[in-house]
């Protein structure tokens, strides 16, 4: 299993490397690391996850992806230079799924209420960039970065989406992991910025 497999692989790593590594603060023998807006705390070698009420995450897929992140990063500032999921190696197997539930989603979401999308990013720490109809570039965990952009629809055209990355994401999440990532954005900016308990994409 993705998690169980994930875990294992934490548990047999330093923290205090697994927190350097990932640009993580760690004090009080836990892990700190910001996610979209928020502190969340992984303990170690148990790995429980905690959200910045202290409540504990307990969905699988963002379990996995705390601990994928923690154990594959490698420390690399952002570049500044943001490309397209096609452009991450071995993205393109998975990019029909991608599309479908990401670049679609969001477009479905938003496309037709650029207000509502203007109004749900400033739940979170997002900074408006000049691309399309609206674009917002905001932190997914500590100093990965992602894009997302809307056209919205009009006469002619429907509306469209694109989701961007920074360069330095490659060092944190592979592109399986990225296949996913933009999803749980989405449902994390659709509820203001909180949490979701019910997010399990990988399955426990």
């Amino acid at each position: 299993m993705p998690y169980e497999y994930i875990k294992v692989k934490f548990s047999e790593k330093d923290p205090e490397l697994m927190a350097k590594m990932s640009l993580s603060d760690y004090k009080q023998k836990l892990i700190h690391i910001n996610f979209m807006g928020k502190i969340c705390t992984v303990s170690h070698p148990d790995a429980v996850i905690n959200d910045d009420t202290g409540c504990e995450i307990k969905s699988y897929t963002l379990k996995t992806l705390f601990l994928r992140f923690l154990v594959n990063a490698q420390a690399i500032e952002p570049t500044f230079e943001d490309i397209p999921y096609k452009d991450v190696k071995g993205a393109l197997a998975y990019f029909p799924n991608f599309e479908k539930r990401t670049i679609s989603r969001l477009a479905k979401i938003y496309g037709n209420d650029i207000d509502r999308f203007k109004c749900d990013m400033s739940f979170i720490r997002s900074a408006a960039v000049k691309s399309g109809d609206a674009a917002f570039k905001f932190p997914f965990m500590n100093k990965t970065f992602m894009t997302f952009i809307v056209w919205q629809k009009d006469d002619e055209f429907p509306a469209t989406a694109n989701i961007l990355f920074d360069k330095n994401i490659q060092f944190y999440f592979n592109a399986e992991d990225l296949a996913v990532v933009p999803d749980i954005a989405i449902d994390i900016i659709k509820n203001k910025g909180m949490i979701s308990q019910t997010l399990n994409l990988y399955g426990n």
